[in-house]
């Protein structure tokens, strides 16, 4: 749509049929309707509130692309949606502005709905469709400012405090641990809104994942916000291992033999042509899988991979652009360049240890 990829996340399948049968079920007791009315009805409720997801998360791509910030996809999923953009906002001021657009459009069709539904005539199909639609668009409204990430609001909330500090990794960490804030107090809402009875108890489980996954976007947040912070530290001239090369045909145990000593870092098993150009790298994870007692009979050709198949980093490479990469094209290992030389080979797992030294990885 307006040249943006749209994804449907299969989770949503999910959230749809037990709205759908909630819905269904509202409307039965407000419309007198029979439970396959009731169900159609549920149906049309999900397929108009997608709709309105859809809306809002246009209002914030066809915002970025004012800034001129590429949009890689709108994705409807099991809470809602999310739109990934190429990259960060350039500004506070930018940041503010897209991440209030989205608002901004379901408040606008939630004050569509609630013209239609003073319009309509009371306890009829049309009236409680776009009484419903009102009330959605405009929780969803109120709830998407609410200041903390991953919502709309602590986007806002970032930018103030990008703006005030000139730190955004600052900014995005603290609007996270207000994210975490929201997400408590919305599960504690939630449950106590439900033994009010003010809820169907059928909600609880979903407005309870919701919590849920604030909480974890948050601590998302804060998670990239602390990796931001080391990324003037990759470098990788220095971060890649580098090629330990041994003929095509050596048996593993005795190329592991010829490589020992070396290091740290240990170097990265290469396999050679008759020229001595590194044609393949050895896998860790393949090598893992093979036992010791066969490694002596097995040949590194079996075990390794083509240099040309592996993702290619140029060594001139920022800490985002290399971590940006890496998320493009995920991967263990990836070969290092120096115009046309091959520098090393970035292990992951180097990766991943530098940007969160105190997380704990498996190599």
């Amino acid at each position: 749509m307006f040249g943006v990829p749209l994804r449907l996340n299969p989770s949503m399948v999910v959230v749809a049929l037990l709205v759908a049968v909630l819905y269904a079920v509202f409307a039965r007791r407000q419309l007198d309707l029979s439970p396959v009315a009731g169900l159609l009805v549920g149906l049309g409720f999900v397929v108009s509130l997608l709709g309105s997801v859809l809306l809002h998360e246009l209002g914030h791509a066809l915002t970025a692309r004012r800034y001129r910030i590429g949009v890689r996809g709108i994705t409807l999923e099991l809470l809602g949606g999310y739109t990934e953009l190429e990259r960060d906002a350039p500004t506070p001021r930018a940041d503010l502005v897209i991440s209030l657009a989205g608002p901004a459009v379901s408040a606008a069709l939630g004050a569509a709905a609630v013209a239609a539904t003073l319009a309509l005539p009371d306890r009829t199909l049309p009236h409680q469709l776009a009484f419903q639609l009102a009330v959605s668009n405009v929780v969803v409204a109120v709830f998407n400012v609410l200041p903390g990430l991953p919502l709309d609001g602590g986007r806002a909330l970032r930018a103030a405090i990008w703006a005030v500090t000139r730190d955004r990794h600052l900014a995005t960490e603290i609007a996270g641990w207000v994210g975490r804030a929201v997400a408590l107090g919305t599960a504690v809402a939630v449950v106590l809104l439900t033994l009010q009875e003010v809820l169907l108890p059928l909600a609880l489980p979903v407005l309870l994942l919701v919590a849920v996954t604030l909480w974890r976007g948050a601590g998302r947040s804060i998670r990239v916000a602390r990796m931001s912070r080391r990324f003037p530290l990759v470098d990788l001239s220095r971060l890649a291992r580098p090629l330990f090369g041994v003929p095509s045909g050596t048996p593993l145990a005795e190329a592991d033999r010829r490589r020992a000593g070396h290091g740290p870092p240990e170097p990265t098993l290469a396999v050679t042509d008759a020229a001595g150009r590194p044609v393949a790298v050895v896998d860790p994870a393949r090598v893992a899988a093979v036992p010791v007692a066969r490694r002596p009979w097995l040949a590194v050709d079996e075990v390794a991979r083509p240099l040309a198949t592996l993702p290619v980093l140029p060594v001139g490479l920022d800490g985002e652009q290399v971590v940006d990469a890496v998320q493009t094209h995920p991967g263990a290992q990836y070969v290092v360049t120096s115009g046309e030389d091959v520098v090393g080979v970035l292990h992951i797992a180097d990766l991943a240890q530098l940007l969160e030294p105190k997380r704990k990885m498996n190599t």
